[in-house]
């Protein structure tokens, strides 16, 4: 089907038998764009006092720092940029049974699973860059917070489907209790 990503199991441990679904390839586009936008404004406001100083208004201003804020920042933006597409193909999602799975993290891999009949609330977001790449976030909302997750990177055609079938399968779950 297409914009249907590929299923496929990682090594995810305790759940190698999981069938994962990954988010789209589209969310690393629209992570990037994010990042650079985020530390381009944050690198020019942190480069005010290194203009200051060097145009002379601020002339007592440590030259150290006024070029080490800019740096640093460059520099987190550019490891973020290098570590955005690993943590997207680290992302995925599983329909099971009895629940719904979560898994991300690149060192710290996290698993998380909500059963159908714990789900409250299931909501469908799109922002301005996630609707540029044809992507939206699904929020699962529990009783607990510690079991809320926002799943980004699902295709705009899966989102609605997911949405009604979570909903479909909570609904049945709570009506069994």
């Amino acid at each position: 089907m297409p914009g249907v990503p590929e299923r496929t199991t990682r090594d995810v441990r305790g759940f190698e038998d999981v069938d994962w679904t990954p988010v789209s390839p589209k969310l690393v586009p629209a992570h990037l764009m994010v990042t650079i936008l985020t530390a381009g404004i944050v690198t020019v406001l942190l480069a005010v006092p290194l203009v200051l100083m060097l145009v002379g208004v601020w002339p007592d201003y440590p030259a150290w720092l006024a070029w080490a804020l800019p740096a640093v920042m460059l520099g987190w933006g550019l490891v973020e940029m290098i570590l955005i597409p690993r943590r997207v193909r680290a992302m995925g999602y599983a329909e099971r049974d009895d629940d719904f799975l979560f898994k991300s993290g690149l060192w710290f891999r996290r698993v998380l699973a909500v059963p159908y009949g714990r789900l409250q609330y299931l909501d469908v977001k799109e922002g301005p860059v996630q609707r540029r790449f044809g992507i939206r976030s699904l929020e699962l909302q529990t009783a607990s917070a510690s079991t809320n997750a926002t799943i980004e990177g699902i295709p705009v055609e899966d989102s609605e489907r997911l949405r009604d079938a979570l909903m479909a399968r909570g609904q049945a779950r709570l009506a069994g209790l």
